[in-house]
């Protein structure tokens, strides 16, 4: 029997690709979707689950299931002019949504995650490449949303050793 892998936002471009590949690499993927962005024809490779991040009782009881070895968080909107005309759309679904999943990994017993981010909490640099010793300094609300995350991220890690991996 192969491992769980938990792949929120698995129905998007990115999402589905992941799952692909975890699949060939031998991992069972479930994908947890509101299928608002993702499809439902990109899962593939393993069971989909419909439901909303923010919903921590779903999410937990998910865990519980499945009992994945990781959580890949790629759920989130990242459209950067959208996030400037509508920021409240932004933290509630990138920063509460995901502060509904850790808790539901915390509640659930699971502790790893792998986050994907984005180069939009470093702003506008002027050093190129970017590179990780750059200062973060998101320009807009996407970028600040998951710079938000990355500071929530090492926090949980702190309390609850709930690890980026």
């Amino acid at each position: 029997m192969s491992a769980n892998i938990f792949v929120t936002g698995g129905a998007g471009y990115i999402g589905s690709h992941i799952c692909k590949c975890l699949a060939r690499a031998g991992y069972q993927p479930i994908t947890f979707d509101n299928l608002s962005r993702g499809n439902k024809s990109a899962v593939k490779w393993g069971p989909l689950e419909i439901g909303n991040l923010g919903d921590t009782q779903l999410i937990e009881g998910l865990l519980i299931k499945y009992q994945p070895e990781v959580i890949i968080h790629l759920a989130g909107l990242a459209y950067v002019g959208e996030s400037v005309d509508d920021p409240k759309k932004y933290y509630e679904n990138n920063v509460i949504g995901t502060l509904s999943l850790l808790d539901a990994m915390n509640s659930s017993g699971n502790n790893k995650i792998v986050f994907s981010s984005s180069c939009a909490v470093y702003g506008s640099s002027n050093r190129v490449p970017i590179d990780e010793q750059v200062t973060c300094c998101p320009d807009n609300p996407y970028g600040a949303s998951k710079h938000m995350i990355e500071q929530i991220l090492s926090d949980y890690d702190h309390a609850f050793q709930i690890s980026s991996v």
